[in-house]
């Protein structure tokens, strides 16, 4: 065993019980485990800056994993929220075709859900979008062009009964 992995291992079993308590007291047992774990697992990563005593490195290292879960947590919680109301606040022809819409998207690549959200919902222009995704605005004009070529013919052959694509083509414009 390389002094590492030895000091490591020490490391681990001196301290994993108390990391494991600590969180436990801060987010419950549901995530203490997989917080304990990428705490250690950052530790080993970055086993040459963790001082002595390793207690409080690594209780400072299992806030700051507790706090990023948290934040990932809000941000799927905020997106979730908007996917709501997207769908609930709308009267019901607008829920229809947000509906009809949304599913096509669901069958288009992800490069091609992107071009369209970051024009239609986004607001951006083009100039601004290829800014966004890296590349040309010319290049990034003709991928929105293929884009919604390929959104209308997903809703044409699924037979959506949601809007008209011209309408799409002039509010996605």
């Amino acid at each position: 065993m390389t002094d590492d992995s030895q000091r490591f291992t020490s490391m681990y079993d001196e301290c994993r019980q108390r990391v494991w308590a600590y969180v436990v007291s801060r987010a419950g047992r549901q995530v203490a485990d997989e917080v304990v774990s990428e705490t250690f697992a950052i530790a080993w990563r970055r086993l040459e800056d963790v001082p002595e005593p390793a207690l409080p490195w690594l209780l400072g290292v299992a806030r700051n994993v507790l706090r990023d879960n948290v934040r990932a947590e809000v941000r799927r919680d905020a997106i979730s929220a908007e996917l709501r109301t997207w769908i609930e606040d709308d009267v019901a022809e607008q829920v229809a075709e947000r509906l009809s819409v949304l599913k096509a998207l669901t069958e288009l690549s992800e490069d091609d859900r992107e071009l369209l959200i970051l024009t239609a919902w986004q607001g951006l222009s083009p100039r601004d979008a290829a800014r966004v995704v890296g590349c040309s605005p010319t290049a990034f004009r003709v991928r929105l062009h293929r884009a919604r070529k390929r959104l209308k013919r997903e809703m044409d052959t699924a037979a959506y009964p949601g809007p008209r694509m011209r309408n799409l083509s002039e509010e996605w414009s």
